[in-house]
């Protein structure tokens, strides 16, 4: 699902709000869960999952797979994504 498929679908359960302020209520919502995840915290989204930053180690010793040769990968955040319970069983049912 695209951007524009989300502010079509809040168009169609508010007609009362314009596409200017449905784009505007996606980019607040997306710009909060970025500013939380740089702070380090978790957001938690109730029946949907949570969003957290996980600290992934460096390696001095990982090989690149094309030419063997050994590289260095340094510390790094990466971004995870954990379903809810309610979210599970509803995609499994």
């Amino acid at each position: 699902m695209s951007r524009q498929d989300l502010i079509d679908q809040l168009k169609q359960k508010n007609p009362q709000i314009n596409n200017s302020e449905s784009e505007l209520v996606l980019e607040t919502f997306c710009n909060t869960i970025e500013k939380a995840l740089i702070d380090r915290k978790n957001v938690e989204l109730r029946g949907f999952g949570t969003f957290f930053v996980k600290k992934i180690k460096e390696k001095y010793s990982a090989r690149n797979p094309r030419t063997g040769e050994i590289i260095y990968v340094p510390e790094k955040n990466k971004v995870r994504f954990r379903p809810s319970r309610k979210l599970k069983n509803f995609i499994n049912e």
